[in-house]
This record gives structure tokens, sequence and C-alpha cells, in this order.
């Protein structure tokens, strides 16, 4: 006997007939809000907005990669529901050619949308909290531990997921109701056997599309700095769009890689036919993951290139230094002398040599500055006297400290910096010089740069000549005058030394010195005497604490931070320990993202074109072809956009370290072939994903 079915049932049967679409689904919203969500939950978390200075180029880095990886889960989801509603389309012509009007059929469309969307987007954002703790927690098990990497929540980020959330669910009942609107039922029935096709070009376009992307990168990066140069102005944001050719420049390239491949058929036009026409059947969803996948490879190299970058020059740097202890104090302060160093020295069984000491005064330093306009946009340059601090030393000082003579004439500076001469705060344009105790100027003209690492890095350092030295700075009191300390072990150093004596040195200081290397007690007075508030005794970044001498802010920040290398070179990962674990977890982020569209898109082969396959093996392929044609497809989905991503990136760091300074040091060649290894390590990475993803798709299609 028949047994009769009524609608309800039959859209049941229908919608378990479609489950597995559903679960494909479910899982492409589910992962695109996990991980806005752990992204948004770690970049507002008070740990990471902490140790990332505001308006500092890490920050920007992690707010840039994050708006790239937000525009590939925004695009990726709208695939996803693509893709389930081209399927969804049979279920729903099929129920309209049993006579199931749109009204009857809407609620429960409506219903099931909401239900995948809402559920899997509210299970992603929940997720995205364990996931965040489940990494970071890991890296400081297996890597390292510090006061910094206290893992905290803000869950004011939920409401960047929120709206994700509110996007998706809106997206999806938007194509569902489009889908109610269309009135030939037919052609809602075959809707999945619609082609997609993009307009195809000459192969040109492949080659083109390079030149655009390149030349994107180059307008969108040197863009701000002609903005700033020519039109003395500071560059608003819209100056972005100056990297809009990238994104043309890309989407010709996998336009390229869609219609016609790498590989020139010319002598073979049939090889790989299939896999090549299945892409072009569906040319603009595979064009858009290509680019999805592109950006996101992209951005987790750009993550994870700061790393060496920082790492691998700092450790050259440490290495490089001339000596193994170096300090600096005012003479105001009561540190620790010679005799108590050696005792503590002593307990731990070493000895020291090259020790020397010299005096250093602080004076203000004239020079040109930017000058906000009245529009808080313009500015001019102006020469301006005591325009900040400067330490200084004298002939006789400089010789005792660095054992290299200085010949300076009288009426003359001479200012120090690096031997690669790229120090940040070397001043050439200084015309006098100031006492800041009795006001008596000397006016001095800039005569050459001195080479000296351990005081490059200071904000402002010159050498006078003996005589100039000796009259300005008659008169000084204790807190605008110094003492500078340098010293080398004799033999095997002790990390458990370093570390007593920093925290020895560190209690040493009173409240008068906590304060950054950036707060400027020249700026101070000069402003205060023009009855302005000086800045930095009112913004944030200018507070650090001694009960926190062991954080990043402290180490990195510190005015009287002094050089002890074994405990830089030991201790750098904790005090790094934040920033680099951001960055790490954005590669991550972006890297299991990629990998998730890449696998997804090549899923679709097998809903999408199973028919064609089984339509090869009646008509006798044989398995090797068929293998050959799912290979050929993976491939194109994997290979092309991870190449362009990640050289396309390591090529814009490559010039962003050449624009820095019109060359490339030895420590950034260092660090680019460590990129280099990186690059091939995420290559492995791509390649085992794409072996597991051709061997799931030969064993579903039962090859």
């Amino acid at each position: 006997m028949a047994q009769t079915i009524n609608m309800k049932q039959m859209e049941q049967k229908l919608q378990k007939a479609d489950r597995k679409q559903s679960g494909l689904y479910l899982f492409c919203n589910f992962t695109a809000l996990m991980i806005i969500s752990a992204y948004s939950a770690l970049m507002f978390s008070p740990t990471v907005q902490t140790v990332f200075p505001e308006g500092g180029d890490s920050r920007k880095m992690m707010y840039m990669i994050f708006v790239m990886t937000l525009v590939g889960c925004v695009i990726f989801t709208i695939y996803a529901l693509g893709l389930f509603f081209r399927h969804k389309s049979g279920q729903l012509g099929v129920l309209m050619a049993l006579g199931a009007s749109r009204r009857r059929l809407a609620p429960g469309l409506f219903r099931e949308v909401f239900v995948l969307s809402g559920v899997s987007a509210v299970i992603g954002i929940i997720a995205g909290f364990p996931f965040v703790w489940i990494i970071w927690n890991g890296f400081k098990l297996i890597l390292v531990d510090s006061s910094d990497m206290v893992l905290s929540f803000d869950f004011r980020c939920v409401v960047v997921s929120l709206i994700f959330l509110l996007l998706v669910v809106g997206f999806a009942c938007l194509t569902a109701w489009r889908y109610l609107k269309k009135t030939n039922i037919m052609e809602v029935i075959r809707e999945e056997h619609i082609n997609e096709p993009v307009k195809e070009l000459g192969r040109w376009c492949g080659p083109v599309g390079a030149f655009v992307l390149l030349l994107g990168a180059v307008m969108g990066y040197g863009a701000p700095a002609i903005c700033h140069t020519w039109f003395h102005t500071f560059p608003p944001a819209w100056l972005n769009i100056f990297y809009a050719p990238v994104f043309v420049g890309l989407y010709m390239i996998m336009l390229h890689t869609v219609v016609h491949g790498w590989k020139s058929c010319r002598k073979n036009p049939y090889r790989n036919i299939i896999s090549r026409s299945m892409m072009k059947f569906q040319g603009k969803q595979t064009v858009n993951n290509l680019i999805i996948v592109t950006l996101l490879i992209a951005g987790g190299c750009f993550a994870i290139f700061y790393i060496p970058m920082s790492a691998v020059s700092a450790m050259i740097n440490y290495a490089g230094l001339s000596y193994d202890y170096f300090y600096k104090y005012r003479a105001d302060q009561d540190v620790l002398g010679r005799e108590e160093i050696e005792t503590l020295g002593n307990k731990y069984g070493l000895s020291f040599k090259d020790w020397a000491e010299c005096e250093y005064v602080t004076l203000g330093m004239g020079g040109l500055t930017e000058i906000y306009e009245d529009d808080g946009k313009h500015y001019h340059v102006e020469y301006v006297p005591m325009l900040e601090e400067e330490k200084i030393l004298s002939e006789d000082a400089y010789y005792a400290l660095t054992g290299q003579a200085a010949d300076v004439e009288r009426g003359t500076y001479m200012s120090l910096t690096d031997q690669d001469e790229t120090s940040l705060y070397s001043n050439n344009s200084a015309r006098e010089l100031t006492n800041m105790v009795t006001r008596r100027q000397l006016d001095v003209e800039f005569a050459g740069f001195l080479h000296y690492d351990l005081l490059s890095d200071e904000q402002g350092c010159s050498v006078l000549n003996n005589e100039d030295y000796a009259m300005i700075s008659e008169g000084l009191t204790d807190d605008w005058m110094g003492r500078m300390v340098r010293f080398n072990i004799d033999g095997k150093d002790s990390y458990r030394f370093a570390d007593e004596f920093y925290d020895l040195y560190v209690d040493c200081f009173d409240e008068s010195c906590e304060y950054p290397v950036f707060y400027d007690r020249v700026q101070k007075i000069r402003e205060e005497e023009a009855g302005e508030v000086y800045w930095g005794d009112t913004d944030s970044m200018t507070k650090i604490s001694y009960e926190q001498s062991d954080s990043f802010a402290f180490r990195t920040w510190w005015s009287y931070q002094p050089s002890f290398r074994v405990l830089n070179q030991n201790d750098f990962l904790r005090s790094m320990a934040v920033m680099l674990m951001m960055f790490l977890f954005i590669f991550i982020v972006c890297l299991i993202t990629a990998l998730v569209v890449c696998y997804t898109r090549c899923q679709t082969i097998v809903l999408n074109n199973r028919y064609i396959f089984d339509d090869l093996k009646k008509l006798g392929a044989s398995p090797d072809f068929l293998c050959g044609e799912v290979r050929s497809q993976c491939n194109n989905v994997f290979k092309i956009p991870s190449l362009v991503g990640m050289f396309a990136m390591y090529l814009l760091f490559m010039m962003i370290l050449y624009a820095n300074d019109g060359r490339i040091l030895f420590s950034e060649w260092m660090a680019s072939l460590v990129c280099l290894a990186i690059l091939a390590v995420i290559g492995a990475v791509v390649y085992a994903v794409y072996r597991a993803s051709v061997t799931t798709l030969k064993r579903q299609l039962e090859i």
C-alpha cells in the first residue's frame, strides 16, 4: 500500500537529503565567526592594548591585518551562503512544482536559514574565547611566561562579532527572499547547474595583473610620504585608496589562473581539460575564493615576518655591543658603586675588566621641528630654541668611555649615531645649546657624526670640545648632570648576576626618574613657560612604574634602562612576549582560515561535479586520469593564491626595509633569510593540507 506524505514531511525529507550542504554552511559560518571573535577578543584585550604603543607601526599592522581578515571572512561567508542556496534552490523548485506556494514555503525557509545562521554564528562567537585562551596559554606553557602575559578580556569586543552576526543573518534572509521571488520554477530547480562564467581576457592579463599589483603596493606605500613631504600635511586615511590597484592586479592574476592556468597547453590542448572546464563553469566563485585565500595568506605572512625582523635584528645588535654592561644615571641618584658591584659579582664567581666611567651633562638643544597649523592638518618646519634634551659628553669623557678620540672644534658639536647612521635621535640642525639652570647659551654648528652603538639609541647624545663643555656646564645642578659606566665580564657571564644587578639598579632610583625616554624635560619647561600644559604630564603613554620593572613597556621605554648583554639576550622573548604572541596568533588565524577556505572550495568539487566524475567512469576513464583531474583542480586552488600571497608580501617587506633608509642592513638581510625559511615551512603546511584534501576527495568520489 502506497504511503501518503504531506508537504511538511516532504520538506523534512528534502532537508535531510541536503544535510551535507547544510553542514558545510554551518562549518563555514562557525569558522568565520570564531576567527573574528577570537581576533577581536585578543586585539581589544587590555593585555595587548597596554603593550602595543598607541599610534605605533605594530598597532597599525595589527589593525590592518584585522581589516584584511574581516573582509576575507565576509566574502567567505557570502560565498558559503551562495553555495548553500544554489543547492537549496533545487529543493525549493521541487516543492513549487508539487504545488507549494511561496507564502507556504517562506516560514520554513526563513526559520531554517535563521536557525542555521544564528546558531552557528553564536556558537562561533562563544568558541572564539576558549580558542584564544588555549593558544595563548599554550604559548605561555611551551615558550615563555612573564608579568605581561596575564590574559584579560574586554568584552566590548563582542560588539564587532555581533555586528558580523547581524550581517550574516541579514544576508541570509535577503538571499532567501531573493530566491523566493523567482518565478521560473525550472530556473529555480536547475540553479546549481547554471553556469557562472567570468569574462575571458587574453593570456596577457596574468603578467599585467602582476605589474598592476606591484604598482599598487608602491603607490599605496609611497603616497603618505609624498603627501607629508610635498604638501606639508599629515596623510589622511583616504590615501589608502592608492592601494586599490593591488586588488585589481590580484583579480587579474586569479582570473588568469581560472581561465588559462599557468601551464602552456599549446602542445597538448586537451591536457587537464576537465578540471579547467570545471573551474570556468564556476568561474565567479573560484576567482572570489582565490582572492580570499591570497589576502589571508598575505596577512598571515605580514604578521609572522614581524617576529624574525624583530628577533634577528635584536640578537645581532646584542651580539655586536661594545661592552657587556652599560648604564647611566643622574648625579642626584644614589646608584651602586664599583665596590658594591664587584662584591655582587664575587657572589657569582665573576670578575670584571675594561671598567670605565665618564661624566655627562644634559642641556637644551635647538633644532628644526614640525609645527601644526591652526587647522590641525597642515604643518610648517620651524627652528625652535630649547627644542629637546641632549646628553653632552666632552672630548675627554668620550675617549674615556669609548677609547675613540674625537677632535671637535670649538663652536661645533658632533652627534652620536650607530655604525649604519640609522639612529632616529641624531640632531644635525642645532644652532645653540642651553644650560637649563643658568640659561646661558652656546652657539654651535653641526660638524658630523661619531659612531658608538651603546649611545645610538639614546634620545640625543653629542660630543663637545673640552673648553666649550666646561663653559656651558658651569652652574648645572645634579639633576642635569650624570655618569655613564661600562665594563666587561672576565670570562663567562652569569644571567643570575645580571638579573639581580638589574633589580638592585632599578631600586636605586627615586620617583623623579620614573619616566620614559620620550618624556622631555626641556620641552616641558619650554611649554610651561609659554603658559601651555606639557602633553607628557597628561598622556597615559608616559606612565611607567618601577613596580613593573620586568614589563615590556618599562624595559623598552624607561629613560635610564641599562644595557646588560646577557639579560637582553635571555629576556628578549619574555619582554616581547605579548607583541610576538599577538602576531603569532594573527598568523595562525589567517593560515587556518585560508586552509579552511581552500578545503571548502575543493569540497564543492564533490558536491557540484560528482555527476561529471560518475559519467567519466561510465565512459571508461581510468582511476589515474580521474585522480589527475582532482589533483589539477585542487592544485590551482591551493598553489597559486599561496604563492602570490607569500611572495607578494615578501617583496613588499623588502621594499619597506629598503624605503626606510635607502638600503638594507646586514641584520635585515639575515632576517629576510629567516623569512624565506618561514615561507618554506608555510609552503610545506599548505602542501600537506592539499594532499589530505586530494585523498579525501578521491575517497568521496570512490576513485
